[in-house]
């Protein structure tokens, strides 16, 4: 496998596909964002830094790098699922403004943020179990939170959702619990500190 240095940079170039890296390991970022792209075919293996692949006309990761050791961005394209992402992100994973119906195919190692927000999820189902910063999945169509992470190590936004039930929430958030603007049942401070261990505030 080939090394490459540093970053590489195809950012804004019109492409349609990338060109064949399924053999390099890239020391730094690999941008690919604001192109034309469908497919992540021949996208590196590897990447230390982090992977942007936003803004293009993904409807599937398949061809992901299988390890990122920095960010993995692939908002605002057309994915419908998670199929083909990392299983390792070392920091942020950010799948926001797509057409998500599901989690399923998500990263099963998350060190910091994760952000499934504005998107059509009506479950939490294939969400990692543990992620190390906050956990954003408000602006979607949820019913409950069945299959959301157990340990959140920073906030918990699930705001502006349609929940009928606090079941399957995280057992530990150790920022902030934030539910505003429920279109379901009324929530209460109360009913989210009986489920969960929040050791911030709690926002309904």
């Amino acid at each position: 496998m080939k090394n490459i240095d540093g970053d590489v940079n195809l950012e804004r170039l019109f492409l349609t596909e990338l060109p064949d890296l399924q053999d390099v390991q890239v020391r730094g970022t690999f941008y690919c964002g604001i192109n034309n792209l469908r497919s992540l075919k021949g996208a590196p293996t590897h990447v230390d830094g982090n992977f942007d692949c936003s803004e293009n006309n993904l409807q599937s990761l398949k061809g992901a790098p299988t390890h990122v050791g920095g960010n993995f961005w692939c908002y605002d394209n057309y994915l419908q699922s998670l199929e083909g992402a990392p299983t390792y992100v070392d920091s942020g994973f950010w799948c926001l403004d797509n057409n998500l119906q599901s989690l399923e195919g998500a990263p099963t190692h998350v060190g910091g943020h994760f952000s499934c927000s504005d998107n059509n999820l009506r479950s939490l189902e294939g969400a990692p179990t543990h992620v190390g910063g906050t956990f954003y999945c408000h602006n979607n169509n949820l019913q409950s939170l069945e299959g959301a992470p157990t340990h959140v190590g920073r906030n918990f936004s699930c705001f502006k959702n349609n929940l009928q039930s606090l079941k399957g929430a995280p057992t530990y958030v150790g920022g902030n619990f934030v539910c505003k603007q429920n279109r379901g049942i009324k929530i209460t401070e109360k009913m989210i500190r009986e489920v969960c261990d929040v050791k911030g505030e709690v926002y309904v």
